[in-house]
């Protein structure tokens, strides 16, 4: 009778080129920097397919990034979750390392991050960002950044803590696993969430942060960018996490409606009287609105778990990376 049959862990000596490498290139107005960063990606993963999505792009983005040697792709609904929605449906890899155009990330750290996915069986690596240069990363970006990460850490997962890098690399199984429904740069957060809720195992890899090319500018827009940032973190609360939401806000209801209520129950019984009607109605639908809270927390998050299993049962359909490359 033979044993119970335990999934292949990559021996030190697995090749990457044993694997289908997908490298995805979100861009839109990158042509001062994706030759370069296709270059760079091309020299460290030689077997790897370089895919760069051209995302409505006004300049040559597009033909320049072809010239490098890379596979060229149009999204034309504008934003990066857009594109990266576009991107794990379309293409077929058993690994999938997301980067930005614009040269900031490390490629040389490319390699690296892939073996440790393989060989620490993870489903994502998260680039943890270092930056050398106070105009590699903006203040206001790096205090944005801070303050995402601290919230991230505490409602989802402590493990995180560059929850906005654009950088990371992904197992087949988390990819196919993933319903995105971001537009934009919250699509980060997204995928973070998503690793969270499943439990996936991460980690993160530290990654030297450089100065954009010159000629180039960032598309985050601090406040603009960072409302709907926060916007969609409390989304993900609401879908992942509903106690955090709704369990504070009855209490406080409760709390509030027993401040107000209660000297006038106390009222009724030394006197026998209710001269504060409208107190005691506002106390009172207080009171029902904060068991009506409660209710909906209770229900969304019996919702959120149902989801969540069914991703798993996705999830765990799916040939691992430590089994090998795909057949």
């Amino acid at each position: 009778m033979g044993g119970p049959q335990l999934s292949h862990q990559p021996s030190r000596n697995t090749a990457i080129e044993d694997y289908a490498v997908a490298v995805i290139i979100p861009c839109k107005n990158e042509e001062a920097a994706i030759a370069d960063v296709v270059a760079g990606f091309r020299a460290v993963l030689p077997s790897a397919a370089i895919v760069v999505f051209d995302n409505a792009s006004s300049d040559n983005t597009a033909d320049v990034a072809a010239a490098a040697g890379a596979i060229v792709r149009r999204e034309r609904n504008p934003g990066k979750g857009q594109v990266i929605r576009r991107a794990f449906a379309d293409i077929e890899a058993d690994i999938y390392l997301m980067v930005d155009g614009d040269g900031t990330y490390d490629a040389a750290a490319a390699p690296a991050m892939v073996h440790k996915l393989l060989h620490d069986q993870l489903d994502m690596v998260v680039a943890a960002r270092r930056h050398e240069t106070d105009a590699a990363y903006r203040f206001g970006h790096q205090t944005g950044n801070a303050l995402f990460s601290t919230a991230f850490r505490l409602f989802f997962d402590p493990q995180i803590t560059d929850v906005l890098s654009g950088y990371r690399v992904f197992s087949r199984r988390f990819v196919k696993s993933f319903p995105s429904v971001a537009k934009g740069f919250e699509i980060e957060v997204e995928i973070s969430a998503h690793a969270a809720s499943m439990r996936v195992p991460t980690d993160e890899f530290d990654v030297t942060y450089v100065d954009r090319a010159a000629g180039t500018e960032s598309k985050l827009r601090t406040y603009r960018d960072g409302l709907r940032i926060f916007g969609s973190m409390l989304s993900f609360l609401h879908a992942h996490r509903p106690t955090v939401l709704y369990a504070p806000l009855a209490l406080a209801m409760a709390l509030f409606s027993l401040t107000i209520g209660l000297p006038v129950v106390a009222e009724y019984f030394a006197t026998g009287l209710v001269p504060r009607f409208p107190t005691a109605i506002a106390a009172a639908s207080i009171m029902l609105g904060a068991l009506l809270v409660g209710a909906i927390g209770i229900v969304q998050r019996k919702m959120a778990r149902y989801h969540t299993e069914q991703k798993r049962l996705v999830y765990l359909s799916l040939r691992s990376a430590s089994q090998g490359p795909q057949r």
